[in-house]
């Protein structure tokens, strides 16, 4: 059993400096078989055993992950939360995650380090205002909060961007939600599997999926490098290698995969106390509470499963920092790399019931994954426990383009595929 963390028990290990701290989760060996086997340690993945067994009764669950828990992307991301988001089905559901987010601590017991700093988005021409404007509105409309700022206003929020007539991107103001802001990642997996563990479920590392066993067109197990498992029920949540997974059962899904690319500058003294985003590159930078600049911008241009970035990239990503804040060019930048992203057409995931009964599938989730973690364990657990898509994700379905029901956020399709 799990011992809660607490003020307490902080003071008793304080007044006992032998007395070990307990192991956050158990290792134990893998059963022959389980209720249900979600195969991805990330947190998408973690979170949704959390969630079967807390929201659904069903604790004879495994996260089978290939490495060790954190090893992915839920380790390698920016740490965005947020849900300034427009269309029907993306607005409800990364509102329901966001609301999550703000009470993970206490529900985990543990400290996820959840910072709700709030993000400026900025605009650059008349025409962005005109749609922060729209925008704004329809996050009002749902509940979420938002305020339009004019370039007065973001002058004294930012005072370190470059307002000078000859900046290469000049700002007319922003959109701003004061209740988006950054989580710990690694914080966020370690807590979603002691959780877990807590109420049951066994983590399992080391242990590579390397196919499906099925019966009659069912997925009723998976083989794996310490053997087959035996499950009643699958769920894929493999951030980055879905179709690769998929495909080991059959299933063609349309998903790319990509890496984003992410950067820390040394430490510095407070200065960046929000998150800043600025659609016209995609960029992003916040402040770590180490004092490093965390930013990142588009993806890399090119299929691939590697962990790292290619220098073009690099080189777009800073003359974006520098030209909006020119004080970065001062800065070494301390260390980069990359995360490998699942990419579909209209920039919207999958979190549905497959072809193949008893699997089902979590991923394509583009820029958008870590922000969504516990809205997406909270209702891909409700998927795989009653074999229904929970009503938040009911547009998230496989079939959508089938269909023209495409999710598309910008009326673009996925726009990262047309740069």
């Amino acid at each position: 059993m799990t011992r809660k963390y607490s003020a307490f028990a902080l003071a008793r290990h304080a007044l006992q400096p032998d007395l070990p701290w307990p192991r956050a989760w158990a290792s134990p060996d893998p059963k022959p078989s389980y209720d249900a086997v979600i195969v991805g340690g990330g947190g998408h993945g973690l979170a949704t055993a959390y969630y079967l067994a807390k929201n659904h009764g069903m604790t004879n669950v495994a996260v089978l992950e290939r490495s060790y828990i954190g090893s992915g992307n839920v380790g390698r991301n920016t740490t965005l939360i947020r849900s300034n988001y427009v269309i029907d089905g993306n607005t409800q559901f990364f509102e329901h995650s966001l609301k999550l987010w703000e009470g993970l601590s206490h529900d985990l017991n543990f400290n996820c380090m959840v910072s709700q700093r709030g993000q400026i988005v900025l605009a650059v021409n008349p025409g962005q205002m005109d749609v922060f404007a729209r925008r704004g509105n329809i996050m009002r409309l749902n509940g979420i909060d938002a305020e339009l700022l004019d370039r007065g206003e973001v002058m004294k929020l930012l005072p370190y961007l470059d307002y000078s007539k000859e900046a290469r991107w000049p700002i007319w103001g922003a959109i701003l939600q004061r209740r988006a802001g950054t989580v710990r990642h690694d914080a966020v997996a370690w807590g979603y599997a002691r959780a877990a563990d807590s109420r049951g479920v066994h983590i399992i590392e080391n242990c590579e999926v390397t196919g499906f066993v099925m019966e009659n067109g069912r997925a009723v197990g998976v083989e794996t490098s310490r053997g087959r498992i035996n499950a009643g029920k699958i769920g894929i949540a493999v951030a980055g290698h879905s179709s690769h997974v998929a495909k080991m059962a059959g299933l063609k899904i349309p998903v790319e995969s990509h890496i984003l690319q992410a950067f820390v500058t040394e430490p510095v003294k407070p200065i960046v106390h929000h998150v800043v985003s600025w659609g016209a590159e995609l960029f992003y930078l916040s402040q770590s509470d180490k004092g490093g600049l965390v930013f990142g911008g588009h993806i890399d241009g090119f299929n691939t499963y590697t962990q790292r970035g290619q220098f073009p990239q690099i080189r777009t990503v800073a003359e974006a920092a520098v030209s909006l804040m020119p004080f970065i060019s001062r800065l070494r930048l301390l260390r980069h790399w990359g995360g490998i992203q699942d990419m579909t057409p209209d920039g919207s995931p999958f979190i549905c019931r497959t072809p193949v009964k008893n699997l089902y599938l979590n991923g394509g989730w583009c820029y958008q994954g870590f922000k969504a973690t516990p809205a997406s364990g909270w209702t891909f657990s409700h998927t795989i426990a009653h074999d229904q898509e929970h009503e938040l994700v009911r547009d998230f379905a496989l079939d959508r383009f089938e269909k023209g029901r495409e999710l598309d956020e910008f009326g673009l399709g996925n726009w990262t595929y047309k740069q």
